[in-house]
């Protein structure tokens, strides 16, 4: 994908409103490797928001509650397992590319983080779609909910809490369930995909962290305490967050403060999880 004469929101955009899955993640790393050879600048004076991303004719979107629930034991639920990661890092891709044609006037390390977090999605979603190939499904296949873009959507108006809430809620919450998944797979064999899970995890610890930086520089600019603002947002947009396991090394590594946890987690309902 060439982005001759687009400026760099210009040009996530453009990999944001790909249809075709191969094609955004052939985008999103052509997008990183432009970026790095100084073929397009780190910069966005001019925001280039779009009202949604591009996204294939299927899966059938559903509401959360209408995703069917199989059990793991059946092919059809390792497969539904598999498609469902396949479409959270498909969402995922888009997230991080709307984080940069959307928010104008960060600083330069801001637009190379999630251009780089974009190309990593991109990767993950190859490895994982892959992988479902060989279980004889392809990523389309079941249905998957647009939650995931819901919450975008409503922190589109603010780079402050949309940092909030797409990396320190959404994603974080990856990093909580994604170890059970990964023990999961090993149960029935799936070394595989196991492998790829723990890959993934290791990322995306990555990903939530570059969340973390950006939300306190927005906070430290508008000389708002980063964890009562993230607090006081989590509570006013999602009511609090609420966990029975939370993998709290991982989200240390990404960023919060053991204080900040606590807080955030009634410790009689958490269970340390590594």
């Amino acid at each position: 994908m060439a982005f001759r004469d687009a400026d760099l929101a210009e040009a996530a955009a453009r990999v944001l409103l790909c249809t075709d899955p191969a094609d955004k993640c052939t985008g999103a790393a052509a997008l990183l490797e432009a970026l790095e050879q100084g073929r397009i600048a780190a910069e966005v004076s001019t925001a280039h928001p779009v009202a949604g991303p591009g996204i294939p004719a299927r899966p059938q979107l559903v509401d959360p509650r209408e995703v069917p629930r199989r059990s793991l034991g059946s092919r059809a639920g390792h497969a539904a397992l598999v498609h469902a990661v396949c479409h959270i890092e498909f969402s995922a891709i888009n997230l991080a590319l709307d984080a940069v044609a959307r928010f104008a006037g960060m600083p330069d390390d801001y637009y190379r983080d999630w251009v780089r977090v974009a190309a990593e999605e991109a990767e993950h979603f190859s490895l994982i779609s892959s992988h479902l190939a060989t279980l004889g499904f392809a990523y389309g296949d079941l249905p998957a909910h647009a939650g995931l873009w819901h919450t975008a959507e409503r922190s589109a108006h603010d780079v402050l809490v949309r940092m909030a809430l797409v990396p320190r809620v959404m994603e974080a919450r990856g990093l909580d369930v994604t170890p059970d998944m990964i023990e999961r797979l090993h149960s029935i064999d799936d070394h595989t995909g196991a492998a790829i899970l723990t890959r993934i995890l290791e990322d995306e610890v990555g990903h939530v962290a570059v969340g973390s930086r950006w939300f306190r520089y927005a906070c430290a600019e508008r000389g708002l305490p980063p964890e009562e603002t993230f607090h006081a947002l989590v509570t006013r947009e999602l009511g609090g967050l609420r966990a029975s396991v939370i993998n709290r090394d991982a989200r240390l590594a990404a960023g919060f403060s053991a204080d900040e946890l606590d807080q955030l987690f009634p410790q009689d309902c958490v269970k340390a999880s590594d």
